[in-house]
């Protein structure tokens, strides 16, 4: 039977990435892994993330990528100069070093084309993606684009999903924390780039085929 992996907050730690998915995971072609956001910014290696998730589909893994709000920063960047400064200040400093370029348009188009197909919302069945949650203050809960990406704090018991479950990211939280969860809406951010900080560094995996949670410590 396949399983269903969702990973987020990525954040350029690639070797971390690869660890959690080839070792802790041993990921299979029958799976479905669900990225959902924020493999860029503050992390070494974001071009690294990149690279590794266009190199499993090209072998034929099952990898859905949703788009975080550091995507969204970094597509944003070409704007204005307030808006490049706003990602720069946030992590893309490192990103434009991981890819060794000055701008976000000096991007190779291959990597350009991954980042403008990674998608809002993803619903299945049982679930639904998203980077960030969704705003339950509107009768449409998939109406505001901009809580998909950047909203933190909403109810994690949730009426208007009826039987489904959201699965987000976006807002680090201890593993402690994490395993505990109750409701509706689960985060899966373990805070991955933030090693320095001894309640966060994990990144997490869930598997919705049984709901156990998987972890690796940061290993950049």
């Amino acid at each position: 039977m396949p399983r269903i992996f969702a990973i987020s907050d990525i954040h350029g730690c690639s070797k971390t990435f690869e660890k959690l998915l080839l070792h802790e995971l041993q990921i299979r072609k029958s799976d479905k892994i669900y990225c959902i956001g924020d493999y860029i910014d503050r992390g070494p290696d974001s071009k690294g993330v990149i690279d590794f998730i266009i190199s499993l589909r090209a072998s034929g893994y099952n990898i859905y990528t949703l788009r975080g709000n550091h995507e969204q920063m970094m597509m944003d960047s070409e704007k204005s100069e307030e808006d490049f400064a706003h990602w720069y200040t946030n992590g893309g400093n490192t990103t434009l070093l991981s890819f060794g370029i000055d701008l976000y348009s000096e991007i190779p188009a291959i990597y350009k084309s991954f980042f403008s197909n990674t998608k809002l919302c993803i619903q299945t069945g049982q679930y639904i993606f998203v980077h960030a949650g969704l705003n339950f203050y509107n009768n449409d809960i998939f109406e505001d684009k901009e809580a998909m990406l950047w909203i933190r704090t909403f109810n994690s018991y949730q009426n208007a999903l009826g039987t489904k479950k959201l699965i987000h990211g976006h807002t680090p939280a201890s593993l402690e924390v994490i395993v505990k969860q109750q409701g509706n809406c689960i985060n899966i951010d373990g805070g991955c780039v933030f090693a320095q900080n001894s309640s966060l560094g994990k990144l997490v995996a869930l598997n919705l085929s049984n709901n156990k949670f998987h972890s690796i410590h940061n290993c950049e």
